[in-house]
Formats: structure tokens, C-alpha cells, sequence
């Protein structure tokens, strides 16, 4: 397989973009570099006279743009997404920097898909938004004046992408697999383990949905961490069944048990 088809499996998406100039610009960025999948969660204008006249030569890209409500939407069918921030995080993933990101992102896009994610202009992405994500990828840049254009943003990382896949050699398409040889989980699968968890850990009462305390967040960080696998997912939510089956067993057995008998009376 030529190694520039890796590009097919990368998915370039625009968080909630406030100017449609940014969007023309995007998909410019992304034809010179050979990528064409572009996702764009509620952007406030879309489509726009602007965004076309930004995307000379790129109308193609921008048309065939798929505009989501939700990034879970975006992200749906993923096995690796990268948040592109600047900002410090608190309970941070792995932080790589844009060529080192490239990799990991190409490292899994054998035959599945991944994806950057860029936020709004003014603010970049949310703590929720970077959650979703695996990793963290920050682009170097003069400390004294780090503010990349959106635009200018994605075409760093297209570059990077694109110069990480001619590094590659001619291979045989393998599966997506991670360390331990198994097929990686897929966006969806992840987000129901994790709903999965957060019901058993409210229902055991090992979580007070009112004082969560950020909890959930730091699990993110830890599965994140771990890439799981498909087999490792169901490992976990089957646990996660048991312990429900268990839990319901004796809310059963203790409606079912009478009161013990007074002691008669002499």
C-alpha cells in the first residue's frame, strides 16, 4: 500500500469555528497536503460566501465537509484522537509535540480511522472536548507569541502528516493493533465503558454524582493512557456486569427476607 493512502484514514475536525474564513482555509490547508476528511461540529456559519472564497481550489473538500451536532458524533468510529491545545491541562493525557503526534495518529490509521481536533478560535477546546481525546498534541512555537491561526494550525499538522507518511515504506495494510498485538477499541466502544463504569460506580455508592470531584476525568486519563483493546473493553464491562448482577442480587434477597420474630415474652 502506498503510505500517502494512510491520509484517507485521518479525520481533521473544527470544534464550534465562529469565522467561516477559517473553514475555507482549513480545507485549503488540508488538499495541499493530500488529506479530504473534513468534520465540523456546530460551526456558527456554515456554508458561507466566505469559507468558499477562502478554499480556492479546495470547494471540493469544503462541500463534501460533515457538519455534526456533537463531537461524539465526529469522533464516532475513531480508534485514536488528538486534541490540539496550547493551554496547560489539569489532569493532562500524553502531551506530544506535532511530529511525534503524526506518528501515533499514522501508527493506527492501518485500516482504521483517527482524527485531530481543533477548538474555536478564541478559546481552542474545552476540558469536556479534550477529554474525549486520547492524547495531546502541542505545536512548538515562539513562547512569546504562541497564537496559531486555525487555519495556520491545521496546515502544521497536515504538513506533518503528510511528511510522516513519506517516511514510511511500501507495506501490506496490517490491522489496527496496539502493544499488546489486539485490536484497538474503537471511539464508541470506549465512551460506553465509560458510561458503563460511572452507572456501577454511582450505583455501588462508590461515586455521589452531586461531589463527583472529577472522577470520571481522571479515568479518562488512566484509559488513555492504557490504549485499550476490544477484548480489554469487554473484559472490563463484563466485570462491570458481574458486579451489577451482584449488586442486584442482594437488594433482591434483603426485600425478601421477613423481619425477625419478636422474642416472646415470658
Amino acid at each position: 500500500m502506498n503510505p500517502l493512502h494512510l491520509l484517507d484514514k485521518v479525520r481533521i475536525i473544527l470544534s464550534h469555528t465562529s469565522h467561516p474564513g477559517n473553514l475555507g482555509g482549513a480545507a485549503r490547508a488540508m488538499k495541499t497536503m493530500g488529506l479530504d476528511s473534513l468534520y465540523l461540529v456546530n460551526p456558527k456559519f456554515f456554508p458561507d460566501k466566505e469559507a468558499e472564497r477562502r478554499a480556492t481550489g479546495a470547494l471540493d473538500i469544503l462541500h463534501k465537509a460533515k457538519v455534526c451536532d456533537t463531537l461524539d458524533e465526529a469522533l464516532s468510529g475513531t480508534v485514536l484522537a488528538a486534541a490540539v491545545t496550547a493551554r496547560p491541562r489539569d489532569l493532562s493525557h500524553e502531551v506530544f509535540d506535532g511530529r511525534q503526534g503524526a506518528a501515533k495518529l499514522l501508527d493506527l490509521a492501518q485500516k482504521d480511522f483517527v482524527a485531530l481536533v481543533f477548538g474555536t478560535e478564541m478559546s481552542g477546546l474545552t476540558t469536556l472536548e479534550v477529554s474525549k481525546c486520547q492524547i495531546i498534541i502541542h505545536i512548538p512555537a515562539n513562547p512569546e507569541y504562541s497564537s496559531l491561526n486555525l487555519a495556520s494550525a491545521v496546515q502544521v499538522m497536515a504538513y506533518e502528516l503528510r511528511t510522516a507518511c513519506m517516511g514510511l515504506v511500501e507495506t501490506t495494510p496490517a490491522s489496527s493493533t496496539l502493544r499488546g498485538g489486539g485490536m484497538a477499541a474503537t471511539f464508541d466502544e470506549i465512551e460506553l465503558l465509560y458510561a458503563h463504569l460511572e452507572q456501577v460506580a454511582i450505583s455501588s455508592g462508590f461515586l455521589d454524582p452531586q461531589e463527583p470531584k472529577r472522577l470520571m476525568q481522571r479515568m479518562r486519563r488512566l484509559f488513555a493512557r492504557a490504549r485499550l483493546e476490544k477484548e480489554e473493553v469487554n473484559i472490563l464491562r463484563g466485570i462491570l456486569s458481574a458486579c451489577e448482577k451482584r449488586m442486584q442480587a442482594k437488594a433482591a434477597a434483603s426485600l425478601l427476607t421477613p423481619d425477625a420474630p419478636e422474642c416472646e415474652r415470658n
